[in-house]
């Protein structure tokens, strides 16, 4: 077919471009504008006019004429897609940088009458404050989102205030490590660790709880009345996985020792040569007229108390944990001696399949832990 006279552009291809153009108009993977441009330029060299092509691809007649013109000036690599500039930076890393610094201080300390940061807020402070003199909200979260910056969240956290914090703590993780005073445990040695959850509901629903169904949640009435309440005393065999539970009218000496009887009474503790007691700071077992009471009544018994605000570290609390949201949510009992018989109940299901908690927190996390917390100067010194 010759050469259509309005086009100036011939091409001429070699055979490897040609094999290599065919390649790309054949191949499933390639991209769609990809495959017409291939097509275009092998149109182009069978001698096709800029309309025959256009309408043999469906495209216009410039569209042609703009590849035509660019596999001539740069053969293969005209036909990829030049560089594009985009719009122009409005901002500077130095403001990025400065608007990511304002959403990591607290609204206060600029005078702000907020509790948290907003993106909206960081936008407005920032150009409060001459960083920016225009700036979106969608553009602030944008930053922040780049490096995990949320200023709008919040966490709960109680820092360590105990002067002998990283001894006491290292003792319990010994423990659980199985050791004690620098030597391995014995055969004859337990670990125990025990608490009270305290103020266990029995709230009666005005109505009926009802069962999930078909598209249908499980229904909890909001409206209830109240029963009483009782304390909920366990301990736990840390190497073992074994509870020992009871329910008590309240927390106290009395009721706790109830519960160091019940273990101490009971094999293998009650022939053990140690049992290691460990213990947040309650009333019920605090300071060291708690370690004499339990040494005289059980000589075999020792008491090891946690840091004051460290109860994360007593592995009763995640048997609370289970206890909470497999028995006690929804709150829905007829009275105090219903939430008893459940409490009693799971334990009993409970240690038909218990084991060991997988407790990976070492001494080494507690030290990354108190260098971290040194750094903000949140630690507090010794006496």
């Amino acid at each position: 077919m010759p050469m259509s006279p309005s086009s100036p552009y011939s091409i001429v291809l070699r055979a490897d471009e040609r094999a290599s153009l065919q390649g790309l108009a054949r191949r499933p993977t390639t991209s769609y504008r990809l495959v017409v441009r291939a097509r275009i330029v092998l149109a182009a060299a069978e001698g096709a006019s800029n309309t025959a092509i256009a309408a043999g691809q469906r495209v216009h007649v410039d569209t042609v004429r703009k590849w035509r013109v660019r596999f001539l000036r740069r053969r293969l690599d005209g036909l990829a897609d030049a560089p594009r500039s985009g719009r122009p930076r409005r901002f500077t890393d130095v403001q990025a940088a400065q608007v990511k610094a304002l959403a990591c201080e607290l609204p206060a300390e600029r005078g702000v009458p907020l509790s948290r940061w907003s993106a909206d807020d960081l936008a407005g402070e920032a150009v409060a404050a001459g960083v920016v003199e225009d700036i979106s909200a969608a553009t602030v979260a944008r930053w922040l989102a780049a490096d995990a910056i949320k200023p709008w969240r919040h966490r709960s956290w109680i820092f360590p205030r105990d002067p002998d914090f990283a001894a006491k703590a290292s003792t319990v993780l010994d423990l659980y490590a199985r050791r004690w005073d620098g030597h391995p445990l014995g055969e004859g040695d337990h670990v125990i660790s025990a608490d009270e959850k305290t103020s266990v509901q029995a709230r009666c629903r005005c109505h009926p709880t009802l069962p999930p169904g078909r598209s249908r949640l499980m229904r909890v009435e909001h409206e209830y009345e109240r029963g009483g309440a009782l304390a909920y005393l366990a301990a736990l065999d840390v190497h073992h996985g074994k509870v020992f539970s009871r329910c008590e009218p309240s927390t106290g000496l009395a009721p706790f020792a109830r519960l160091v009887e019940q273990v101490m009474t009971s094999e293998p503790y009650a022939s053990a040569e140690r049992v290691f007691w460990i213990v947040d700071n309650g009333s019920s077992h605090r300071g060291q007229a708690s370690i004499d009471r339990l040494s005289d009544t059980w000589p075999t018994a020792r008491l090891v108390h946690l840091p004051i605000h460290a109860s994360w570290l007593n592995q009763i609390e995640i048997y609370f944990s289970i206890v909470q949201r497999k028995v006690v949510t929804p709150n829905d009992f007829y009275d105090l001696d219903d939430v008893a018989d459940r409490l009693v109940a799971f334990q009993e299901h409970y240690n038909l399949g218990a084991r060991p908690f997988n407790w990976r927190y070492t001494k080494k996390d507690l030290d990354s832990l108190l260098k971290r917390l040194a750094s903000h100067g949140t630690l507090p010194t010794a006496a």
